[in-house]
């Protein structure tokens, strides 16, 4: 029987996404595994699901088996590894682990969402190792732009896997451990039998600056700005918002504070030290005091995000600050994918302003918390791991990760994505079966799928308007009056001019009279002829098809 035990490795997001990061890994036969979760993250929505707040893997695989699920350990506080949580693990409620940054973080997120459930956390600091039902799990320091990265090493009779996380390989992280390379090489002495790893700059040569670098650039910049400074950056960038606060000292600037996550985050970093020897930060109230020599702003808004501070600043909508003409912006991050839009209308209102905005292209004010491809090879080197499967990015990353994987030689590289279960032992790695994964969306107060949500409706109602006709029908199956038609969303009047709340009218009218009146006796008849009447005469005179819906009473 113990022969055949299998250790599978399942992404049910991360995998061909950046973002959503929730991997799972099985130990025991095919039919009663014990399964340990890594990571519980969120994605941001984007245009394809208006009014969405948040993106969530769809956990129906592993919710039918939580009686079977030891564990979830989270890598660090990213909300794309740890967002998902006050949403998900009600539903799961397996024994939760995590460092104490991330449950700092967590325990404030909560305080912050009303309704919040009660989720207990079991703390364990880097580098402690547990037993977690079937699974020793011990947590190895990395580098990332956020306190107590970790990497997983997950031992099983079947072998040790390596679960990198995010990292990159920086000596001089600015807070918190540097990567500890020298536990890492001593896991691969004992042998790796799999190594899931981090693909988001496998795409770029060389190796990732350290964040040292970034308090430097940021001196250089603000020394030579005249007026006031904003710095906008990730608020879970602690180790960023240190070398602002450094760079404002050293240029004898006081460092303003705007945004609640900028706030929450700089809370729980000080209470664990983090920020220990930098003078005060203020609050939004001594933005109207000090001198614009003296003042930096340090704010959220990096991605565009409307209801960010930076956007209410930009369009003039904020009620306590502005900025204008000879003020510096410096956006200390890079742009995710999908976000140059909402970036872009924040930097031409503030280049419209004559304020002056410095990115990473510019000067040293960005570096990334990834590691680029000489970093990967020498984490190869490390680990020495017999099978690579390259994890977080999309398409292109991990196809990047595979190509230099096999390149560097790593015997086995699968090419696996989101709900593929990849066989690590017994036998050559490959994939082995399929499992459902997708996505639920948090709309509001709902959690669902898209369709039960009414985002996918929804969607097509931003592309294609909607129609609503109203007839009314007696008992012997007359129309009592002229049907009625409300158009949303739709031109007003077709390329000549007619209009075409009264052409769908028109068109209804006659599709009603063709039926005979002992059939319009039927509602459910009536209603199916009016709509697609009404949907044919649009899409005749506009060349789309609305989402039509007809309501038929009797009276």
């Amino acid at each position: 029987m113990a022969s055949k035990k299998e250790l599978v490795f399942v992404a049910l997001g991360g995998l061909g996404e950046i973002g959503m990061n929730m991997a799972l890994y099985g130990y025991g036969t095919p039919r009663n595994r014990r399964w340990l979760m890594v990571d519980c993250g969120v994605t941001f929505a984007g245009p394809e699901l208006p009014g969405v707040d948040v993106v969530v893997p769809d956990i129906s695989f592993i919710e039918s088996q939580r009686d079977r699920l030891d564990g979830i350990v989270i890598t660090h506080a990213h909300e794309d590894h740890y967002g998902a949580i006050l949403q998900l693990w009600p539903r799961l409620q397996a024994p939760l682990y995590m460092t104490p940054f991330t449950a700092g973080m967590l325990a404030s997120k909560a305080a912050g969402e009303p309704g919040a459930p009660d989720v207990p956390v079991n703390v364990l600091a880097q580098g402690s190792r547990k037993q977690i039902g079937a699974f020793d799990v011990e947590l190895v320091a990395m580098s990332h732009s956020i306190p107590e990265p970790c990497a997983l090493a997950i031992r099983t009779e079947a072998g040790t896997v390596v679960h990198s996380g995010d990292w990159k390989m920086d000596a001089t992280p600015g807070i918190g451990k540097p990567i500890d390379k020298a536990r890492l090489a001593e896991i691969g002495e004992e042998g790796v039998l799999a190594l899931v790893c981090d693909s988001t700059n496998a795409v770029r040569e060389g190796r990732s600056p350290s964040e040292a670098d970034v308090a430097g650039g940021m001196i250089e910049v603000i020394r030579s700005a005249r007026k006031r400074v904003a710095v906008t950056t990730f608020a879970s960038n602690v180790a960023r918002i240190r070398s602002v606060a450094l760079a404002a000292k050293a240029c004898d600037r006081d460092v303003v504070v705007m945004g609640r996550s900028m706030h929450r985050v700089i809370e729980v970093a000080t209470e664990l030290g983090y920020l220990d020897g930098l003078p005060p930060f203020l609050g939004e109230d001594a933005y109207g005091y000090l001198p614009p020599e003296r003042c930096l702003l340090l704010l959220t808004g990096s991605q565009g995000e409307a209801r960010a501070a930076l956007a209410r600043i930009a369009s003039g909508d904020h009620r306590n600050v502005a900025l204008s003409k000879g003020d510096t912006v410096i956006f200390s991050s890079r742009t995710i994918p999908g976000n140059e839009k909402g970036v872009g209308a924040i930097v031409n209102q503030l280049s419209d302003a004559g304020v002056r905005i410095v990115s990473d292209k510019d000067a040293m004010v960005h570096v990334s918390g990834h590691p680029r491809r000489d970093e990967l090879v020498e984490l190869y080197g490390l680990v020495k791991p017999q099978t690579l499967v390259p994890a977080h990015g999309e398409p292109l990353h991990l196809k990047a990760h595979h190509d230099l994987g096999v390149e560097q030689g790593i015997p086995v590289v699968v090419p696996a994505r989101n709900g593929d279960m990849v066989r690590l032992a017994p036998g050559t790695p490959d994939i082995v079966e399929t499992v459902q994964v997708g996505i639920e969306v948090r709309d509001g107060l709902i959690t669902g799928d898209p369709e039960e949500t009414g985002t996918n409706e929804r969607r097509k109602l931003s592309q294609v308007g909607s129609v609503v006709v109203t007839v009314l029908v007696d008992a012997r199956g007359e129309i009592v009056s002229e049907p009625q038609a409300a158009l949303f969303g739709l031109p007003e009047a077709s390329r000549e001019g007619d209009d075409l709340e009264d052409l769908v009218i028109d068109e209804v009218i006659s599709a009603l009279k063709s039926i005979p009146r002992n059939r319009r006796k039927d509602l459910d008849l009536v209603a199916e002829s009016a709509r697609r009447a009404a949907r044919a005469a649009i899409r005749d005179c506009w060349g789309k098809k609305p989402l039509t819906e007809a309501l038929v009473f009797r009276v």
